[in-house]
């Protein structure tokens, strides 16, 4: 029975996050619909005039794996975090405790739920891609690469997102601060229509320092197997992972001393 009773993450938990996570349409509009809507029509704006078969292959599967990384972006950076916002406005957490469910428990069920959405999304995106899209074909390191820089981009959303929700406790405060971070990231990213190319330098400088720019820039460069330095991609992980970090920090601090 004790035994029971540490459990973090169980079966029961997992499937309540889940059915909280699948009831807001928001992450289905955002995270599975949009992702596939933009990757189809961006790429076949981007090669139809193009006629070279290799050429269009290669654009893409660029835009593809760049529109990817929208989808933890949507499900859970925005999503997560909205979400407990709406919970620490109405005094969720504190009522869990009262039932000696903690919060680390609620989290780490919340953080695996939002997992199996994402994986779920993201084989809708691939079969999308498959049937739609005029992608290259990945090396087995390209597609395994691939699948961790987004399982470690999504991990660092997660606690981005916990932040923003812990320090603001508002749902509309939260919504409006991880719009803009989902905006500026699609910008950033080159998402939105803006090359890193054609980005003036300060904007530049940004993008280097988030992992988006790196998917939607390079990452066909090891999606095929050709050598890449990954020196600037690790860069922009630790800076992003950084940056959640010290604001889940701050955060932390003051749950604290009680603010």
């Amino acid at each position: 029975m004790n035994g029971k009773k540490r459990q973090i993450i169980t079966k029961y938990m997992i499937s309540y996050e889940f059915r909280n996570v699948t009831g807001n349409p928001f992450v289905h509009i955002f995270g599975i619909g949009m992702p596939i809507f933009m990757a189809i029509l961006i790429s076949r704006i981007a090669v139809s005039e193009v006629s070279d078969a290799a050429v269009t292959r290669t654009i893409s599967t660029t835009v593809f794996l760049g529109i990817g990384a929208m989808i933890p972006m949507a499900t859970v950076l925005m999503g997560y975090a909205v979400r407990q916002a709406q919970d620490f406005e109405k005094g969720i957490p504190e009522r869990m405790r009262l039932f000696g469910i903690r919060d680390c428990v609620t989290i780490c069920n919340r953080a695996v739920s939002e997992l199996i959405f994402m994986a779920a999304a993201f084989v809708l995106y691939f079969l999308a891609g498959i049937l739609f899209m005029d992608l290259e074909v990945p090396v087995f390191s390209g597609i395994v690469l691939y699948i961790l820089c987004i399982l470690f981009f999504s991990i660092l959303c997660f606690i981005l997102g916990h932040a923003i929700a812990a320090l603001a406790k508002r749902f509309s405060v939260t919504y409006c601060i991880v719009m803009m971070v989902y905006f500026a990231l699609m910008i950033l990213g080159g998402m939105m229509g803006i090359s890193y190319e054609s980005m003036p330098a300060a904007m530049q400088a940004a993008a280097k320092l988030l992992p988006v720019t790196y998917f939607n820039k390079d990452f066909i460069t090891i999606w095929t197997g050709g050598n890449y330095n990954f020196v600037p991609m690790v860069q922009s992980y630790l800076f992003f992972g950084a940056a959640a970090g010290i604001l889940l920090f701050i955060a932390s601090r003051r749950r604290v001393r009680g603010i």
